[in-house]
This record gives C-alpha cells, structure tokens and sequence, in this order.
C-alpha cells in the first residue's frame, strides 16, 4: 500500500518534471520561406533514383516516425528538442516546421500510436495525446514510465511499436564492453511494454546497442541492426543484423561477438554456439542504426521487403567507412548485403552522417541526418 506522503511525494515530482517541460510545450511554428525541391548530385545511387531534401535545419535529426496524417516527427540526441514536419502540398518538400518539445534530456526515440506521439528522454517515456491536431499548440506532456537506467552511455533511445501493440525500447550497454547485465539484466537488452506503461519485461538479452529495428512484414519476427564493440582492431567486430522471433534469446554480447568470436575478456570460458548469431554481417565499426523493410509501391518489385540501413559512419577507425545507405535483401534464400547510396563521405572527410529511414506513404523514402541537419527524401522514377 503506497502511504499519502509517498503518493503526494510522486505526484510532486511528476508536477515538478512537466513544469520543467512546461511552457515549451507551446506554439513553436517556423514559418521558413518554402524551400525549392533541390537534388544532392553527390550522392549516388541506382539507376531511376533520386535524392533531394525533404527539410533543412532541422538540428540534430535522428529518430524518425510518421503520423497517421503524413506528419514526420524527428527526436534529437544532442539537443533537446523534437521536430514535426509538415509537407502541406504533397510536393515531397517540408512547408512547415514545428518545435512540439524542449527542454528534454537526450530525445532520440519517436513513435506514434493512436494518435499520440510517444518520447524517449534516457530513463523516461512521455506522451502527447492528439498531437497532429494540436502541432502549433502541443498538449500537456503524460508521463508514461520513468524507470528506466539513467547512464547516459549508449543510454539514447530508439523506440516503435510493435505489431503486438507493445512499445519496444532498447537499453545500450553503458560501456564499450561490460557485463552490467549481470546486475541488471534490462542492460545491453531490448526490453517492451503496454502503451501506458505497464507490463515491462525483458524481450532480447545480449544486445550491446541497438539504434533501429523493424518487424518483417509477412513473419511479423523482431529485426534490428547492433553496433559491435570498440577496440578490437580496424575490422573485426562486424555490426549486425539480427531477428528475434521470440522472446527470451541471447544474442552473444558481451561473451561472443559477430557469432563466431569470443571476447578475449568475457568469453574465454565460454562459446559462440550457445548465442543467436546474427542473420548478415554487415560492416565493421559502420555504426548501423536505423533500419526499414520496404513495403511500398514507388521503387522497383526488387526492393520489396528489402531492408534499408542507415550507416552512421565510424568514428575511430583509422580508415573510415559507412557514412551510407546500405540494403540487405534475400537472394536465394541467403541474405545480400550491399551499398545503396554513398557520397556523404567524400575525400575522406564526411559532410552528412545518416542516422534513420522512414518509409512515407507514397513509397518513398526518408532520411534523417544529424550531421548535416537535414532529413532527405528518396523517390524513384524510370528514367
């Protein structure tokens, strides 16, 4: 039985946390002049495919999500705001731009459902009701959960609801290579729960830190893409790409990485054998984040549930690589992995970082770019 002064000291709390949010929760419409749909001849991609910006200075953009009347929302990591972009005339351009939250602690997971817009800070889930009826004048935030590990180390969040009605949220491991599972098992984990909070659990252990994931859209399995560890040399551990088809299965980290090495430190008495191995390999040290299977009409009938990553890029390898969108796609029953769409490093130094896709209604693509502060918008035309 929670005690009045316990119950009156949450309720406090709670108050004191949205006034914190507040005020900011307002009207925040920029009414930038309409931009001009301009193409980026840098980048490269397949024959009948095009890449232009969707929206500029939008700061930090990260996780992306869509509402149910064509509203793209954007969280951040470095800041703290997150964005709603609006193209009113369908022209594949942003019209207008929204600031819907500020004043959040590291606000990189969006995702919409049931007409709420659903926030991920480090350790707490917040909602906003009615949101694509309300972006000039958001309502009042609705702390959803906020017990979640408050390290800030892999501690951002991508979030998405899964075709259960759960709402799947990742928690990094808060190093590069640890086993603070084993004091907490939410961590290196993706963990789930009901849209308003309730039944948390534990879905996927031994997942070092996963940035994206996506649900197959005929087998309705758990996919997502894993960031290997640091400091094992240039090219090995590979990133991953996994499935998780139940709940419950162990996907290696920190004992066995890529599915086939074991980790000097934490594997020396154990072996790869007795972890899921990853579904491809995909590139060492790329930073996969994002990650979307195709489902739309607009590109070719050989893109259909392909999968789309976004490659962020390495940060400490002594010979960059990634900064990307790479495509995974079965071919004969056998996952291919290749290159996409390249250009955002050039002469070794990288202008644009990519960090999620998202799949709009008319079939083409989005994507989010932290870097560069912009969201760029892929179509394809015959030529």
């Amino acid at each position: 039985m929670i005690q009045p002064i316990d119950r009156m000291r949450k309720t406090l709390l709670t108050i004191a946390a949205m006034c914190c949010l507040g005020t900011v929760y307002s009207c925040n419409y920029h009414p930038a002049k309409k931009q001009k749909k301009q193409e980026l001849p840098d980048i490269k991609l397949p024959p009948g495919f095009h890449i232009s910006y969707f929206a500029r200075d939008v700061s930090g953009a990260r996780s992306l999500t869509l509402g149910d009347k064509g509203t793209v929302f954007a969280g951040n990591r470095e800041g703290s705001d997150v964005y709603a972009l609006v193209d009113e005339d369908h022209d594949g351009v942003a019209d207008k731009r929204y600031v819907v939250a500020k004043g959040l602690e590291t606000p990189n997971g969006v995702a919409y459902h049931n007409g709420a817009l659903y926030i991920a800070e480090i350790s707490r889930i917040w909602r906003l009701d009615d949101i694509e009826n309300n972006l000039s004048h958001p309502p009042r935030p609705v702390l959803v959960y906020d017990q979640l590990p408050k390290e800030k180390h892999h501690g951002w969040k991508y979030i998405a609801f899964g075709p259960d009605g759960m709402l799947y949220i990742p928690v990094g491991a808060p190093c590069n290579n640890c086993n603070d599972a084993q004091y907490d098992q939410r961590f290196a984990s993706i963990c789930r729960m009901k849209p308003d909070g309730t039944g948390f659990e534990v879905f996927a252990h031994g997942v070092r830190n996963t940035v994206g994931f996506d649900w197959h859209p005929q087998t309705k399995e758990l996919w997502f893409t894993e960031n290997g560890r640091d400091q094992m040399g240039d090219d090995i551990p590979a990133d991953e790409l996994n499935k998780a088809p139940q709940k419950g299965m162990h996907f290696g980290y920190p004992f066995c990485h890529q599915g086939d090495i074991t980790d000097p430190e934490f594997g020396k008495n154990d072996f790869c054998e007795n972890y899921t191995p990853p579904v491809a390999k995909l590139g060492p040290h790329v930073a996969a984040l994002g990650m979307k299977f195709y489902t739309g009409n607009m590109f070719p009938t050989a893109y259909k549930d392909a999968i789309f990553i976004a490659e962020h890029g390495s940060w400490n390898r002594s010979e960059r690589i990634g900064y990307r969108i790479t495509l995974v796609r079965q071919t004969g029953g056998k996952p291919v992995y290749e290159v996409f769409a390249e250009g955002w490093l050039k002469d070794k130094k990288a202008w644009g970082r990519p960090v999620d896709v998202l799949q709009l209604k008319d079939g083409s693509l989005l994507v989010s770019d932290d870097m560069a502060n912009a969201v760029y918008r892929i179509s394809y035309q015959k030529d």
